[in-house]
């Protein structure tokens, strides 16, 4: 854990002084009533919560030692039901939707909320985080976790948050994706970085789905990480395993760094590509899997990486950038590209990862220019579908092939929306490019296209 900058606490402790002085508070400690300590929480909780923010977006591995401070009973338990909430969904589950490791700190801030003074009002705010936390957990724990609370009341109250339901694996799942998705414009990742071989099995998810989530947000600032990072790339104790390597990979693919740091980067990651039995494979096989974790491996990515592999070493890894290289320099749209790749590709088994990372990089260029021209565009459509043939052709693939007709089935529902009237020319331009070509690459059938374009009748409102 790392401590908090000296900013965020002398912050935080001017709030603190001010909630124990405020009105607020002596009305609420007076009256006894709700309503004082709700104009409380809506005083101090976004001055609280603006604190949090700022450590989430510019040093997010302070994020707990933030939190422990927040437990402070001066605090009075404000925006503790917040940081409850992202203790549950730190948690690493495995496919049960099930806690791959005990939440300790999940723990830590529910037992503080338990014996606050406040446990009366905060409650009304926990019970569905508490329901997903205790869910996930296995029922040992959280018999323990319920034991270790003094007060009947309280155990009684911890103890209803235990539901029925959440013990089948498809409720579980339905509900975490449900409470999930309450936080998704929130800040509030963060993650360990392991020093041991130990510690790195451990921790590798978390770690590596942390980063990606960071590098996936462009409002993020992530100079901070760059220290761990380096000191993680220069820790030999972990330099033969094969989590480091990916996790060097995504250093270099998706951080732009100082020159000292890359040039460390670029010499470890030659000596663990060395060190590791079928290295190239691996990397190859990590890349494919980053497909669909929202994360952007297109040609900047592609660039960064290629500048860290010793082409010179005789592998797949130093053979695919050359390749892929070529095609960011070039164009995909070059004949000497598709010339290129034509040489390379057949050298390679048809669903091997080399290909599918060609494959994938082409789908990408297509895929951003189609999913980028307006309506007004369509011609540019037409034009880029020529394309489309020449590598159906290279590739030979049908998942290739189905991407393409998803993307282009996607544009022509698009145009078909803009474009209403069927005397205009327009609308008879796609309909005729839609029926020559989508045919001939086997898009649609002639019964689908006539279909596609057929009149709907309004069916007549009953009298």
């Amino acid at each position: 854990m790392y401590d908090l900058n000296q900013e965020y606490l002398d912050q935080l402790e001017t709030l603190v002084g001010e909630i124990q002085e405020s009105e607020l508070l002596q009305q609420y400690l007076e009256e006894e009533e709700e309503e004082f300590f709700t104009q409380l929480k809506e005083a101090y909780e976004p001055r609280i919560a603006a604190v949090y923010e700022e450590v989430g977006a510019q040093h997010p591995l302070q994020l707990i030692a933030l939190e422990l401070v927040l437990l402070d009973p001066a605090f009075e338990g404000l925006f503790l039901p917040k940081v409850l909430g992202y203790t549950v969904l730190r948690g690493e589950i495995d496919k049960n939707f099930k806690y791959v490791r005990p939440q300790e700190h999940f723990k830590e801030v529910l037992l503080a909320i338990c014996q606050s003074t406040n446990f009366d009002i905060l409650k009304k705010r926990i019970g569905q985080s508490i329901q997903m936390g205790f869910a996930m957990s296995s029922d040992i724990w959280v018999t323990n976790l319920i034991n270790a609370i003094d007060n009947k009341r309280i155990r009684h109250y911890l103890q209803s948050q235990k539901q029925e339901r959440f013990r089948r694996d498809n409720e579980r799942a339905v509900g975490f994706e449900r409470y999930a998705r309450q936080f998704r414009n929130e800040i509030y990742q963060t993650a360990e970085f392991p020093e041991t071989v130990a510690n790195l099995k451990v921790l590798y998810n978390s770690l590596r789905d942390f980063l990606l989530h960071r590098v996936s947000n462009s409002e993020l600032n992530n100079e901070s990480l760059l220290a761990p990072m380096d000191a993680l790339v220069a820790n030999t104790v972990l330099h033969h395993e094969d989590e480091h390597l990916y996790l060097m990979a995504i250093y270099g693919a998706f951080f732009e760094l100082p020159a000292d740091s890359h040039a460390a980067l670029k010499t470890t990651f030659q000596q663990v590509r060395a060190n590791i039995f079928e290295a190239d494979e691996k990397v190859l096989a990590f890349m494919m899997s980053l497909n669909g974790k929202g994360v952007d491996l297109g040609p900047d990515c592609d660039k960064r990486l290629s500048a860290l592999v010793d082409k010179s070493q005789n592998d797949q890894l130093a053979e695919y950038f050359k390749l892929v290289d070529v095609i960011h320099e070039k164009g995909y749209l070059n004949a000497e590209v598709h010339e290129a790749i034509q040489q390379v590709y057949i050298r390679h088994e048809g669903l091997s990862l080399f290909n599918e990372g060609i494959r994938r990089t082409i789908f990408r260029y297509f895929a951003r220019f189609i999913q980028n021209i307006d309506e007004q565009e369509y011609t540019e459509f037409f034009e880029i579908s020529k394309a489309f043939t020449i590598y159906m052709g290279l590739f030979g693939n049908q998942h290739f092939n189905q991407d393409i007709k998803d993307l282009c089935m996607n544009y022509i529902a698009k145009l078909m929306v803009r474009f209403t009237d069927k005397r205009g020319k327009d609308y008879q331009d796609i309909k005729k490019f839609v029926s020559t070509v989508f045919s001939d690459l086997d898009f649609l059938q002639e019964k689908e296209v006539v279909e596609l374009f057929k009149t709907r009748r309004k069916r007549k409102t009953e009298e």
